[in-house]
């Protein structure tokens, strides 16, 4: 749709574009990002990583993929699309058609070679400073690994980074493996 191209346009603008599944688009500061869609690999880790949450999750919480977050509505606005979310089962009821960050109790993204920056710095920062109280980045290298950070006094502090299952507290009480991510 916009090959490519960046289109400077506030979150009414944005919210009104029609919908485009060729690309992964995201409003970065009021800017329109576009990249191509990610590869088989990163859709069968946020896939495999969906599955596990899902599974585990207590009832009133809920695992969605490639949903909008809001993080900043004032212009510039911020809008990403993380690879996972977990939201409270109410709020998803509601089908918005993006989240406010504060709705958000973790974003996960998948690191893909042309995301690595934007992954680790840049949403690190955006998600930190938008209230977003867990993150984890999902790494494809080999051996498959997950960092996972909680957010204190508004800022990412690294819980813990492995390729060898985690027994996580937050979101929830958790069992997450990364060895089976990837296909054997």
């Amino acid at each position: 749709m916009w090959h490519g191209r960046t289109v400077c346009c506030p979150l009414e603008d944005w919210a009104a574009l029609p919908e485009d599944n060729s690309h992964h688009v995201e409003l970065d500061e009021g800017v329109l990002r576009v990249s191509s869609r990610p590869v088989s690999d990163h859709q069968w880790a946020l896939m495999e990583l969906g599955y596990q949450l899902r599974t585990q999750l207590p009832e009133h919480l809920v695992v969605l993929p490639r949903m909008e977050v809001v993080l900043r509505k004032e212009w510039p606005a911020i809008v990403r699309v993380p690879d996972l979310v977990v939201v409270p089962v109410e709020r998803a009821r509601e089908s918005p058609p993006r989240y406010p960050a504060q709705d958000v109790l973790l974003a996960v993204e998948v690191v893909s070679p042309g995301s690595v920056g934007t992954d680790r710095v840049t949403k690190f920062a955006e998600y930190a400073e938008a209230g977003i109280p867990n993150y984890w980045i999902v790494d494809l290298g080999k051996p498959v690994s997950i960092a996972v950070f909680a957010l204190k006094d508004g800022h990412y502090l690294a819980v813990e980074e492995s390729a060898m299952a985690l027994q996580l507290s937050a979101p929830a009480e958790l069992t997450v493996d990364p060895a089976p991510l990837l296909p054997k």
